[in-house]
């Protein structure tokens, strides 16, 4: 192969790699946060759906929740943002105490790992271990780009307020709360 040929090569290459990066960042422009349609209840009705196992390893079903509004934080014990918003949701789980309110998280991870990081941090809220099912959950919720963490707002209705894609800005949590 001559040096020409190559050039010629590693030129292509070159613009198929930023045709590449071109597609995939344009198909995640976009806000962060979404409003969801009204009448969409197809993802709640699978999340109520579900029976998962909580971070001591009894199996709870997720409709127990029905009728309270909801806050669902996707998390994962190796997401360096899910860990840092897991002491404000939990001081949040405090306030709300009492009130038509509930959060839990959904863990994608091992039942071990899960079991493991709930011991050694003091968790307000209940904890399920979805294993990576649970990022097909997720998705359905709208999370295309199956990036956490991610947080769910859901009225008592059961119909989905509000998403959010990345680590929690408490100050528009509690702007969105004071809307249901």
């Amino acid at each position: 192969m001559t040096k020409k040929n190559l050039l010629v090569y590693a030129v292509i290459a070159l613009m198929f790699g930023g045709m590449g990066a071109y597609v995939g960042l344009s198909k995640n422009k976009g806000p962060l946060t979404t409003v969801a349609e009204p009448g969409v209840t197809g993802p709640v009705q699978a999340l109520y759906a579900q029976s998962m196992a909580d971070a001591a390893g009894t199996t709870q079903a997720l409709a127990q929740w029905k009728g309270k509004a909801l806050i669902v934080n996707f998390w994962a014990p190796w997401c360096g943002p899910c860990v840092e918003e897991m002491p404000e949701l939990s001081a949040l789980q405090h306030e709300v105490a009492g009130k038509n309110l509930q959060i839990i998280g959904i863990g994608i991870d091992s039942p071990a790992n899960i079991a493991q990081f709930a011991g050694k941090f003091k968790i307000s809220y209940p904890v399920y271990v979805a294993g990576m099912s649970g990022t097909d959950l997720s998705r359905q919720f709208g999370n295309t780009a199956g990036g956490l963490p991610y947080t769910v707002l859901i009225g008592a209705d059961g119909q989905v307020k509000k998403t959010y894609l990345g680590r929690l800005k408490f100050e528009q949590l509690r702007a969105d709360l004071a809307t249901l």
